[in-house]
């Protein structure tokens, strides 16, 4: 699959050619669904708790006889009936995280990028350096290439200015390729890769 290449200036820098084992697959938006599931409930901070009744700091004494009181046979004030009482099986701290096979993750990120391709908003840059961090020339550059929600991908460092003059960009997602991810690429609606982060991604998946 070719593809053409462009510059921050707008202007095109030649074409490269993508592997189809990568970003030619006919996307499956159950494999991407669970991918999403997986990445948001891993990132769940699962820090909720409450007391339970053995953590009330309250007397454990019987307040009432065991007969005679013509009321129910109560124990300690503890109990969850009461106010001030410990919650019956409210939530604790846990992860919410679970297992997803890595052949299965690593397919969702190649559907992800097929996805992106095949609806057209999948652009290759060739680089995105940038002289000064200057956010005003680089909206710019983005109005000319129409880049109003996107998420950049550049190579295994991301270039100091061009981060920098982008982090005050609404809907404007800048990462280093070990950074790709399926939840990423589908929340924007354009991809672009710099061609440092296409040869990452394409011997990654070699």
């Amino acid at each position: 699959m070719k593809i053409d290449v462009t510059t921050l200036a707008a202007a095109k820098a030649g074409t490269v050619d993508l592997s189809d084992d990568v970003f030619g697959l006919e996307p499956r938006s159950d494999i991407l669904h669970r991918m999403v599931s997986y990445q948001l409930a891993k990132r769940q901070a699962g820090t909720h708790k409450t007391k339970g009744r053995s953590e009330i700091a309250l007397t454990g004494k019987k307040f009432v006889k065991q007969k005679g009181s013509g009321g129910a046979r109560h124990g300690d004030r503890k109990a969850p009936q009461f106010r001030g009482g410990g919650k019956a099986f409210g939530p604790v701290v846990r992860s919410h995280a679970f297992d997803l096979p890595k052949k299965v993750r690593a397919l969702a990120l190649k559907l992800a990028l097929s996805s992106k391709a095949k609806s057209d908003n999948l652009v290759i840059l060739e680089d995105t350096n940038v002289d000064a961090p200057k956010t005003k020339a680089l909206k710019d550059s983005f109005a000319k290439l129409g880049f109003k929600n996107a998420l950049f991908i550049d190579g295994a460092e991301v270039n100091q200015n061009f981060a920098l003059a982008a982090r005050n960009i609404p809907n404007i997602d800048v990462l280093p390729v070990q950074g790709i991810n399926v939840y990423d690429i589908l929340r924007r609606e354009k991809l672009v890769l710099t061609k440092a982060a296409v040869e990452s991604l394409e011997a990654r998946f070699k």
